[in-house]
């Protein structure tokens, strides 16, 4: 018993000294999105939709919610909020060429489509990020119409 003790008090010990460690935060400027939206012009609707369901993990711009701040949860945070930004990310928008707009769009309308994002790891805690049927579809239809706009424009050149 006093071995189990022991290891408990070393374990609780730790986890309170690697609370004062953490990741950097993702703690841009939501204006850092901005010329994703002027380039891509997405309804209302569909803005909304971006900044509930998309945005935190894919921009330079996260909200992170009270428990980011205990460790593990915030290495573990930190880590989807990098490899998300890594496949998609609205704030280098103005950065990237045309034709990896465009294929960033075709991945975006695969994932959604297929309902693998938003990943169900960030809707078990953000219900609202939860996409309904008319979401996805409001959202698709308008990824399709910027493919369409990104086709025109590389034919263009």
């Amino acid at each position: 018993m006093k071995v189990i003790k022991k290891i408990l008090i070393l374990l609780l010990v730790a986890f309170v000294i690697a609370q004062f460690f953490g990741p950097e935060k993702n703690e841009g400027d939501i204006a850092m999105v901005t010329s994703f939206f002027e380039d891509t012009n997405p309804p209302e609707e569909v803005k909304l939709i971006l900044k509930e369901s998309c945005m935190d993990c894919h921009s330079s711009f996260t909200r992170y919610p009270w428990y980011s701040a205990i460790t593990p949860v915030n290495y573990w945070m930190a880590d989807h909020v990098k490899n998300g930004s890594k496949h998609f990310n609205m704030s280098d928008w103005a950065e990237a060429s045309l034709k990896k707009k465009d294929h960033k769009f075709d991945e975006l309308i695969e994932m959604v489509e297929s309902k693998e994002m938003p990943l169900p790891s960030y809707t078990w805690t953000h219900s609202e990020a939860n996409l309904t049927d008319d979401q996805i579809e409001s959202v698709l239809n308008w990824a399709k119409q910027v493919r369409s706009v990104y086709a025109a424009q590389k034919a263009a050149q």
